[in-house]
């Protein structure tokens, strides 16, 4: 087959184009293209007046050695990409624990288990069906279960989002992470979408797919099965304190992958207690920025929104200040709406989602400011303090029951108190509060928001539209803490493993896969040995 790029197709045209374009392009009839496989398609609108799909394909030419010699810049042989994961026939004389259920933690769990090598997957929240109850209960009455929750369950964080798969990881294993999304139920369309993504409704089934194959190979899953502490002895893990509905008990183990979600703030405490080295991570605070989406479609596309033939767009933007802070877009959710992902009473936190349909009227992102260790106290949990404040003064704003405090952009850019809305309907549930942000944020924030919005405007027409709403706080996009780990992806402390998002080694559900299942090879390496060295001591 030959990989063949840059092939240009008008917006109004879809994938029925194809052929004859490539025909064209490589000075070939229609009839000798055996096959097309799509690698990759993407919208270009840099010009408006001109919006292309671009893709790339393989194709099976009649002969294609006769096309290879005409050394067309843009054709090249096709060379897929592979990854399997590397061990197979495992036994562990001890089963190997995972924390957390979300894609960290169950892409590890799904390779040991495949491999042969029955972990314990401990997951503190619900199951998927039973949290979304909890949640839909809490976004419809304000009553939350700090058990069950956005941030808490099945899934992790990611089950409440867009399901978004784009990636600045480059590396084998993310081919292999979209074919098992895709094996589990995941839309086929991940696996050449410039922008992939599920859905939060697509995605939820897909996790309850991996679940069933886990206990299939033999998996223990415990939902509401929270790690509390650990015991150690000679530097190495011996066992773990948990704690669950019936009771507290001792879990005796040698391997543990530590894949808790960037809010398990209780968890980071209780390592630290333990003597797990860990360190402030720079993170980054704002807030969720809300549009029409019609809007957004016609800044980005012009006239060519009008076509239907365009997915719903999206935008990524960024502002570097003077004073050395960076302003970006982040989590984007098209067709989407902003969600209450508070996991602990007392605390707004808000977070954005979309369905695979991205149908909603309104489009969301984030907008954050980064933070670092200077702007929070010292420790290694000084960012959780720093969280923890901002959410509880985002809970009194908002009228103390879960209500989150909002402001058009116009007034936050005029420092006034918003008094009514305009054309964007804030989608937030249980509702928001319209406010001054000035008095919610502290000021370096509301002061890198106001400096990047016109800049951001100029970028996107209308991005910094007056009744634009902005609505307070995110704090959750990435955790402010890191449990070190050295090459082996060990901690410290011997057979630890801190892994994904949670423990400062990934940022979305793509990157912590990817290293859920780096942590899961590691693993397996350490067990090798483990039984050669058994093996040489007997001899």
């Amino acid at each position: 087959m030959l990989k063949i790029t840059g092939i240009r197709i008008p917006a109004a045209f879809g994938a029925s184009a194809l052929k004859p374009e490539i025909a064209a392009l490589v000075h070939v009839k229609q009839a000798q293209i055996r096959a097309l496989r799509i690698l990759r398609r993407s919208v270009d609108s840099r010009k408006k007046s001109n919006v292309h799909f671009l893709y790339t394909v393989a194709a099976e030419l009649d002969d294609e050695a006769s096309v290879l010699r005409r050394n067309l810049p843009f054709v090249s042989p096709y060379v897929p990409e592979t990854y399997a994961f590397p061990y197979s026939g495992m036994t562990a004389p001890q089963p190997p624990v995972i924390v957390g259920a979300g894609p960290a933690g169950l892409f590890a769990a799904l390779c040991l288990a495949e491999a042969g090598v029955r972990c314990i997957l401990l997951e503190r929240g619900r199951d998927v069906d039973r949290r979304c109850a909890d949640v839909a209960r809490f976004w419809r009455t304000g009553v939350l279960n700090e058990r069950s929750n956005v941030q808490f369950g099945e899934g992790g964080a990611g089950t409440f989002s867009d399901g978004k798969l784009t990636t600045g990881v480059h590396d084998r294993r993310v081919r292999f992470v979209f074919e098992t999304f895709v094996r589990y139920g995941a839309p086929e369309d991940i696996l050449y979408l410039a922008k992939p993504h599920i859905g939060t409704d697509r995605l939820r089934e897909v996790v309850k797919a991996m679940r069933s194959r886990l206990v299939q190979l033999g998996c223990d899953v415990r939902f509401e099965h929270r790690m509390t502490g650990l015991e150690c002895a000679d530097g190495a893990l011996t066992a773990l304190h948990v704690r669950s509905p019936e009771k507290d008990y001792l879990l005796p183990a040698r391997q543990l992958i530590l894949a808790p979600g960037n809010s398990a703030r209780d968890t980071f405490a209780a390592l630290q207690a333990a003597g797990l080295p860990l360190e402030p991570k720079n993170f980054a605070i704002g807030v969720r920025i809300e549009h029409r989406q019609a809007d957004i479609d016609a800044a980005q596309y012009g006239q060519a929104a009008t076509l239907g033939t365009l997915p719903v767009s999206d935008y990524k933007l960024a502002a570097h200040l003077p004073d050395g802070r960076s302003v970006y877009t982040f989590c984007v959710c098209p067709g989407g709406s902003v969600v209450a992902a508070s996991s602990e009473h007392g605390g707004v936190v808000t977070n954005g989602m979309s369905e695979y349909a991205r149908d909603g009227e309104n489009c969301n992102g984030g907008l954050l400011v980064s933070v670092t260790a200077e702007d929070f106290e010292p420790g290694p949990l000084g960012g959780v303090a720093l969280q923890r404040r901002l959410e509880a003064a985002a809970y009194r704003s908002g009228g103390g029951d879960y209500r989150a405090p909002a402001q058009l952009v116009g007034d936050f850019l005029a420092r006034r108190p918003s008094e009514k809305l305009g054309r964007v309907k804030p989608t937030y549930r249980p509702g928001v509060r319209l406010c001054n942000l000035w008095d919610v944020l502290p000021e370096y924030i509301c002061r890198s928001l106001a400096a990047a919005l016109p800049e951001m405007g100029r970028k996107i027409r209308g991005f910094d539209a007056a009744d634009a709403v902005l609505t307070a706080v995110e704090t959750r996009s990435s955790s402010p803490v890191r449990i070190l780990r050295g090459e082996s992806c060990m901690s410290a402390v011997r057979g630890i493993y801190p892994c994904g998002e949670g423990a400062g080694y990934a940022g979305g559900i793509v990157s912590a896969a990817v290293d859920g299942i780096r942590c899961a090879e590691a693993v397996c390496e350490a067990l090798i040995q483990k039984q050669d060295e058994n093996t040489e001591e007997s001899l």
